[in-house]
């Protein structure tokens, strides 16, 4: 353990290579996929909160109350063996709304799609508001609990008016565009959202060419951390449908949409100067981000695949047991 600690500290102060223009790049393409996601986003979806409110609440709590209360829990009781970037990092993907490509893995669960649509519209609205209040308080509560290295200072307003700017404003254009220009909102709708995931994963395939030689060296220790935060996310999702006693459907949706989050928005807060300046060490939140959000999809569609293939089998023995009947 203190070999993994050692060496997280070496990754702090290492500067991922995204290029001189990044950050501005990647947040032009976060701000094009949050338009794309927009664009499906439907009054009816909000409805859903008054049909089924008891799924919509424990979904919107497990995401905003639960997941980033069970990370920093994490963090904290790891923080002899966790850098304050690092644990910042993972503080910062709970503290952000659910990724992009939950509804897509929901659909092949087989869970309730209303749900994860409406979670996914609910939950990214209010990221606006609820991102930087959450990770300033977690993070904040966090670093005045550290002595490992000197304080960060985590600037709110510059997170809120980035957020803005970069889901708020997409968010207003693709639900006016949808409301005045039903038709071709209609026409475009999935493939600005295929191109913009598309654009998105291409970023990340050539950063994950430009940083390979950090990737090699420090991948064995992030990985270990990003598998077990990434769990203990779909656990909370799940265990909070459990308590509130929901069905099949709306457990396995609940799930997905809490350990899938929105990495993509996590990377770009952290490459903004205006929130993060150059000379703060944020190597290890970076990799925490980048990670997840290849990670994420892995696991995703392993769980995917386990349910299917439980569901199955149960089907299997199920016809077997009547035919023998």
């Amino acid at each position: 353990m203190n070999e993994m600690f050692l060496q997280l500290q070496q990754l702090d102060s290492v500067e991922l290579n995204f290029g001189s223009n990044g950050g501005l790049v990647l947040s032009i393409v976060q701000a094009f996929v949050m338009f794309g996601v927009s664009l499906s986003i439907k009054p009816l979806h909000f409805k859903t909160a008054f049909y089924h409110p008891k799924s919509v609440i424990t979904g919107v709590l497990a995401q905003i109350l639960v997941l980033p209360l069970v990370t920093f829990a994490g963090v904290w009781l790891f923080k002899d063996y966790l850098t304050v970037t690092v644990a910042l990092g993972a503080i910062l993907v709970a503290c952000c709304p659910g990724g992009n490509i939950s509804n897509f893995i929901s659909s092949v669960s087989k869970g309730n799609i209303e749900l994860s649509v409406s979670l996914t519209a609910i939950s990214t609205i209010s990221a606006v508001l609820i991102t930087p209040l959450n990770f300033s308080f977690w993070g904040g509560l966090f670093i005045s609990s550290s002595d490992l290295v000197r304080e960060l200072y985590i600037p709110i307003s510059e997170v809120f008016k980035t957020l803005f700017l970069i889901i708020g404003v997409p968010l207003f254009l693709g639900v006016l565009c949808s409301k005045k220009l039903p038709k071709l909102t209609q026409k475009i709708a999935k493939p600005v959202q295929r191109i913009s995931l598309g654009i998105f994963m291409g970023i990340v395939v050539l950063a994950f060419v430009a940083n390979y030689e950090y990737f090699v060296e420090y991948i064995k220790y992030i990985l270990v951390i990003v598998l077990i935060h990434n769990a203990l996310a779909f656990l909370s999702g799940n265990f909070s449908a459990r308590i509130a006693r929901l069905n099949e459907k709306d457990r396995r949706t609940l799930t997905i949409e809490t350990g899938i989050q929105n990495s993509g928005l996590a990377l770009m807060l952290i490459f903004n100067p205006e929130i993060f300046p150059k000379e703060t060490a944020t190597g290890g939140m970076a990799f925490m981000a980048a990670w997840w959000g290849v990670w994420h999809i892995i696991s995703g569609l392993s769980i995917s695949a386990y349910w299917n293939l439980s569901r199955k089998i149960r089907y299997n023995n199920l016809y077997k047991n009547r035919k023998t009947i």
